[in-house]
């Protein structure tokens, strides 16, 4: 029986659409019940959510203890799952969670906080902002395992920017008196400090990716591998990773069955991207409305987020005549590792950067959600890479990106 403890909130995504109730805790508690796991799920809630989620507790079969309150209720907002989310809450309250069981899985919450007495904990801190070490609010553990990604690594860890990996997982381990520290780095993977032991697992490539609770979905599954089903952490991290590319290319769960079956590919790094290059991407687009320009400028935003160094006409040229700006536009094209082409409207600029980039055979990513089969036969048969999803397309670049 794995105890898990952290928030259930509302979610709702504008693109693409998505209006649930799950939170950190939820979710987890239904991957683990999905897998086979036995799970109790501890949360602060209102009575609306309560309803939700102890109908989901009956239909998956893992148990619900909630702490009741009207003041409990958070919302949080996205416009897609890239942005960050507004987050939402009727009457500002923070709850303390008690929970003392043998084996805990514990969220960081932004309602809150959880007090762990354990025997065995794996702890995912879940703030982008400030998260707070595992004692901070009591909590013990005799074996404690950290899940976190590298920018929740330098934050709880002062002073480890431009610290290898490597070195900011063992700091931590010390500083959180932790067996194990497994820290997510994106395109590369997942680190994972076991005892002094230092191993890596890959990310993996899916046609899609949804990327809201696909942290949650690592650290359950990695939790339950590691916690009751007695894997090493380098295999829990492992199986954790391919049940978060499940996830995130289904927005759903993997029982045993869809686990085995499904084999995606994993992501294989260039040499230069692993010794630091930030590959460079042409973003193409239309900017002439309000509205294209907000695409371009959220397109930019994202993919530098993303690590890639962002060529972008309309920041990097700006506006004027063809003399003005169409060769130095070429240029950015021709010294570009990939291209990234915002479709909708089927703009005759884009449209013909993407022919160029083509025959200089450079990877194109093409995403409009707008548009028909026909309008995009010449993309499809010059190989470019075609998406109706916003979030998947801003993937499909950086993991075409990598590998080069």
């Amino acid at each position: 029986m794995i105890t898990i403890a952290g928030g259930i909130y509302r979610e709702r995504c504008m693109r693409p659409a998505w209006d649930d109730i799950y939170g950190s805790a939820g979710r987890a508690a239904t991957a683990i019940a999905r897998f086979g796991g036995q799970a109790e799920l501890h949360a602060y809630v209102d009575g609306d959510t309560q309803v939700v989620m102890e109908a989901r507790a009956a239909a998956e079969g893992f148990a619900f203890n909630p702490t009741v309150s009207p003041q409990a209720g958070v919302t949080f907002e996205y416009i897609h799952g890239l942005a960050t989310p507004d987050i939402r809450r009727g009457v500002h309250a923070s709850s303390q969670l008690q929970v003392t069981a043998e084996k805990v899985l514990r969220f960081g919450m932004i309602d809150g906080t959880a007090v762990v007495n354990a025997e065995y904990a794996v702890f995912d801190p879940q703030n982008a902002e400030g998260p707070e070490s595992f004692s901070a609010n009591g909590s013990t553990a005799k074996h404690l395992a950290l899940v976190l990604n590298r920018h929740e690594a330098n934050l709880l860890l002062p002073d480890s920017n431009g610290l290898p990996p490597e070195e900011i997982a063992a700091a931590l381990a010390t500083q959180e008196r932790a067996e194990v520290v497994v820290i997510k780095m994106g395109p590369l993977g997942a680190l994972v400090y076991d005892n002094g032991i230092i191993s890596r697992v890959p990310a993996y490539r899916t046609e899609r990716v949804w990327k809201i609770g696909s942290g949650d979905t690592f650290a359950a599954h990695f939790a339950l591998a590691w916690l009751d089903n007695g894997l090493s952490a380098h295999e829990a991290a492992s199986t954790a990773s391919i049940a978060t590319a499940f996830y995130c290319e289904t927005q759903g769960f993997p029982d045993k069955t869809l686990f085995d079956r499904f084999k995606p590919k994993a992501l294989q790094p260039s040499e230069r991207y692993r010794n630091g290059y930030a590959p460079k991407v042409y973003l193409a687009g239309p900017f002439f409305t309000l509205a294209e320009l907000w695409m371009v400028g959220q397109a930019r935003r994202d993919l530098i987020d993303m690590g890639l160094n962002v060529f972008s006409p309309y920041h990097d040229v700006g506006l004027g005549t063809a003399e003005d700006v169409v060769e130095k536009d070429l240029e950015g094209v021709r010294d570009c590792d990939v291209l990234f082409a915002i479709g909708d409207g089927l703009d005759s600029g884009t449209i013909y950067e993407i022919g160029y980039a083509r025959a200089l055979n450079k990877p194109v990513v093409f995403y409009a959600e707008n548009e028909s089969a026909q309008d995009k036969k010449m993309m499809e048969g010059s190989a470019c890479r075609i998406t109706d999803d916003y979030v998947s397309a801003v993937y499909q670049m950086v993991w075409e990106a990598v590998e080069l």
